[in-house]
């Protein structure tokens, strides 16, 4: 068998390690040693070298994000290993054959983070002069799924083989039996183990004659009752070495009836052959189908008659159909003993298939190709939604966090300027100045507050709503919003039940999705909002989201207008992620909508094409319950500007914040408090444990240090008479962490300004 003239992937790497290694003892000299530093970091494989003084020379990308540092590169795999006693033993002797400079290799399987396993092929080997040593992990877990699906299917095979109807042995050329079947052991009265390294004489009294292709024998059987055989067998060559296959059928029976039970092996090897869980090809030299399974045929839609003859390339797609030619041409030229790669498929549905393919052998010949196909579409599908689902997890933490910060920067803005306006009246020159600042900074707070929806760490105002009476209001301003040359149309459904939103946030979203409908049709359509009661009986996958089972009051919003690309809708939700022209809108709308809806324990969904318009559908939990004295809409706020906000008393302020701090202390001191400040929750336990006469705690949630829920918790233990206020730029729920509204702590968002802070203080003080 010609030898193939690729170097292997161990020597290939070992090259170009000692490669890397002379470019470090010459300090980087020359093309091409930065060329092999530069093939060895595009190795799929993790490598590391580390220097005989445990210095690191080399680190490709994926030792990056497997291995260790150089002192220890094993320690992140031996914390995953934690438990493991067969892994950790393992991993250990990688750990004592690497300080002897001796190569070692073997495979773990290390749990995962979110349940299952993963093995990895680990190997330390000698990587020159001085002691150096080179580290190398690969991510075998799919060849081992493989090979234990492979595994299964030759202990079905050796299952029915064993007890097929008709005995099976072989032996070599001096006649020693090298493998019997259960059933030809059951007839002679033995065991398989018993059988097997005996000579045929020994076994049978006779031998049969190998030029005939059939002979007829007496047998004596466990009761040493004789019975009639007739043995069928050929002759093959395996490796230079001659080989006797037979089949005994016992007692001699007409022609007809031996080849009937013949044709009922074959049927019951074609179900096995059928009935196998992964897809089956039998390819032959030209690169034609001969014959394929069930499996096969429903993966890829295709039925038998269609796939047989045809080139086994045509299934493929056209992207990987070069790389797997040449692959299975070495395998059919001999030059690989076989192959594992993967490819996507043709067919009715998009798929991805890992193949393992082996050569099948004739008379000692490559006489085809076994192909062996396992649909790989779901597993990449759910990598690519849990890598989707990490990273909007990911921009949500990273939107809250500049919300937060953006909101005590805007509380300083807004409450300065309202200190500034006691001092500047309307008359004054510098009054419009002033407002301009304090209504942009206003706006500001208005951006903050998306970005918080979409972090679903917006303070909100649940409360039950009617979606039929909640659109109908709406309907007047949707109108307005879409224009003259876009129709409005409203289907309601019938016995919707309540849901349980905030009412401003509600609309929101119905407004951001139709001003995002009214955008994608520039020359009109119409704007359609369908209402319904739906059951959810099983949990739905769409993308990264898993909707659980239950009833849910559907709200959809479909327009007719220039649809969504598929490689947009992915991306649809994310903030600051927009396809309209630069200028044309913040990229917030959507992001919004998302966030707004899984706050309030929902969910959203986008169908689109390009030229078919968008459907936005929203599930939000349903609620059998009557509205009760709830109103829609919250109670009108008692006027500000006439109400009296002076009082008494003193005030603990506790703000990290420099600038927030020092306008809220200004502002309670001009309403006539006194004010004691503290930059830290532990400055804050310092002045209560020396000042007795406190009658407020005013404390930003996040802080460094003690944060304000646990500063509030022991105020609440150790000075129950203090009342207490807490500040954040996070919505209530996320700010109280767990802290009971009936506890008597209130609540106070960012931004805030003068008038609400002394307004929150005026009635904590009252009570």
């Amino acid at each position: 068998m010609p030898s193939d003239p690729t170097p292997s992937r161990p020597s290939r790497i070992a090259a170009l390690m000692a490669g890397v290694l002379r470019w470090r003892r010459n300090r980087g000299r020359g093309v091409l040693a930065a060329s092999l530093a530069g093939a060895l970091d595009s190795e799929n494989r993790a490598v590391l070298v580390v220097a005989g003084d445990g210095t690191e020379l080399f680190r490709n990308q994926g030792a990056r994000r497997l291995l260790g540092g150089a002192a220890d590169p094993l320690a992140p795999l031996k914390r995953r290993a934690d438990g493991d006693d067969r892994a950790l033993s393992e991993i250990e002797r990688l750990d004592a054959a690497a300080a002897v400079g001796a190569p070692r290799r073997t495979e773990v399987a290390l749990a995962l983070a979110g349940g299952g396993r993963e093995w990895l092929a680990l190997e330390v080997r000698p990587a020159g002069p001085a002691g150096a040593v080179a580290w190398v992990a690969e991510d075998v877990s799919a060849r081992r799924a493989i090979e234990e699906t492979l595994r299964r299917e030759n202990e079905l095979l050796s299952d029915f083989v064993d007890f097929l109807p008709v005995g099976c042995y072989s032996a070599d050329a001096d006649g020693t039996v090298r493998y019997v079947n259960q059933r030809l052991a059951e007839w002679l009265g033995k065991s398989c183990d018993e059988i097997v390294g005996r000579n045929l004489a020994e076994v049978f009294g006779s031998v049969p004659n190998p030029e005939e292709e059939r002979a007829e024998l007496r047998l004596r059987g466990r009761s040493g009752d004789i019975f009639q055989g007739l043995v069928a067998h050929s002759v093959f060559d395996e490796g230079g070495e001659m080989f006797t296959r037979s089949v005994v059928v016992r007692d001699l029976v007409p022609e007809q009836q031996w080849e009937r039970a013949l044709r009922a092996a074959e049927r019951r090897f074609r179900w096995l052959f059928d009935d196998a869980p992964v897809g089956i090809a039998l390819v032959d030299l030209d690169g034609t189908v001969g014959a394929c399974n069930l499996a096969l045929q429903a993966m890829l839609g295709i039925d038998r008659d269609d796939m047989i003859g045809r080139p086994v390339a045509a299934i493929i797609a056209d992207d990987s159909r070069s790389q797997a030619a040449e692959q299975l041409g070495k395998v059919i030229q001999g030059s690989q003993p076989g192959t594992h790669l993967e490819v996507k498929l043709k067919g009715r549905r998009d798929l991805i298939a890992q193949l393992f393919v082996s050569p099948s052998h004739e008379d000692g010949d490559i006489s085809g190709l076994v192909i062996h196909f396992i649909d790989a579409t779901e597993q990449r599908n759910l990598e690519v939604q849990f890598a989707q689902s990490q990273k909007m997890q990911a921009m949500g933490q990273l939107a809250g966090g500049v919300a937060h910060d953006f909101n005590n920067l805007l509380t300083a803005m807004i409450g300065f300027c309202d200190l500034l306006l006691q001092r500047h009246g309307a008359g004054d020159p510098s009054f419009a100045d002033i407002m301009q600042v304090k209504q942009n900074a206003n706006r500001a707070a208005s951006l903050v507050r998306q970005l918080l929806a979409f972090s679903r760490r917006q303070a909100l105002q649940p409360r039950l709503l009617n979606v039929t009476d909640a659109l109908a209001e709406l309907s007047n301003l949707l109108r307005r919003l879409l224009g003259e040359t876009i129709e409005l149309r409203m289907v309601h459904g019938r016995a919707l039940g309540l849901v349980r939103v905030d009412p401003g946030q509600f609309d929101q979203v119905i407004i951001n999705l139709a001003v995002n409908a009214r955008d994608a049709m520039p020359g009109g359509g119409a704007l359609t909002i369908r209402t319904n009661a739906v059951k959810v009986e099983h949990p739905v996958q769409r993308g990264p989201e898993l909707m659980p089972a239950g009833e849910y009051v559907l709200i959809e919003v479909a327009d007719t207008g220039t649809g969504i690309g598929k490689e947009n809708l992915a991306r649809i939700f994310e903030p600051f992620f927009s396809t309209k022209e630069v200028g044309a809108g913040t990229g917030l709308g959507l992001s919004t909508v998302y966030g707004i809806v899984r706050q309030t324990d929902g969910f959203v969904f986008v169908e689109s094409e390009p030229g078919q318009g968008a459907t936005f559908t929203i599930y939000l939990p349903r609620i059998d319950a009557e509205p009760a004295a709830e109103a829609r809409r919250p109670p009108a706020q008692t006027d500000e500007s006439t109400a009296d906000l002076t009082g008494s008393g003193t005030i603990l302020l506790v703000e990290d914040e420099d600038a927030v701090r020092m306008f809220g202390s200004r502002a309670l001191r001009n309403k006539g408090y006194t004010v004691i400040e503290a930059r830290s929750g532990e400055q804050a336990v310092e002045v209560l444990r020396g000042e007795d006469a406190i009658d407020v705690l005013i404390s930003d949630v996040v802080m460094p240090g003690m944060d304000g829920v646990t500063l509030a918790r022991l105020v609440r233990i150790e000075r129950p008479h203090i009342r207490i206020i807490l500040i954040s730029g996070y919505s209530e729920d996320v700010a109280r962490d767990g802290i009971d509204p009936d506890e008597g702590i209130h609540f106070l968002p960012k931004p805030f300004s003068l008038k609400q802070l002394a307004g929150a203080v005026k009635q904590v003080m009252e009570r």
